[in-house]
């Protein structure tokens, strides 16, 4: 197999293996021209399998979908080819628009351009809830 490298871009790495193709979906790759690889159940020694994936482009990334589907993913930071930032990314306190509350009494049912607001109240269990209804994600 031959990935070619980045000139200009990102590296997610240590993304747990199975889910590069859950991240590649809510962050939208799917809708860039550049050339975007999913390499899944790559050999790790530090995780045992991991998934990883390449954006030849710089782009906005949403740094909460990322911490979201996997805390402890790293994204690197790639420019003229060189690797210039090393980020360990962890999980946010709050999402917005990544996730909608399934709710159908939610007041985001109703009022469609309501932002979809999740909050974390537990931490050791990950669980986000709706600040508008409390519905869990």
């Amino acid at each position: 197999m031959n990935i070619d490298s980045i000139n200009n871009g990102f590296v997610i790495d240590h993304i747990t293996a199975g889910r590069g193709m859950r991240l590649f979906e809510l962050l939208g790759l799917d809708k860039l021209e550049c050339s975007v690889a999913i390499i899944k159940n790559v050999s790790s020694a530090k995780m045992g399998k991991k998934d990883i994936i390449k954006i030849d482009e710089s782009i906005s990334l949403n740094f909460d979908v990322i911490g979201y589907v996997d805390p402890g993913v790293t994204v690197n930071v790639i420019k003229d080819g060189c690797l210039t930032e090393k980020m360990s990314i962890r999980k946010p306190q709050t999402l917005v628009n990544v996730i909608k509350c399934k709710n159908p009494r939610c007041i985001t049912s109703v009022e469609q351009e309501l932002d979809h607001i999740f909050k974390l109240t537990d931490s050791e269990k990950e669980i986000y809830r709706c600040i508008y209804c409390e519905t869990k994600a």
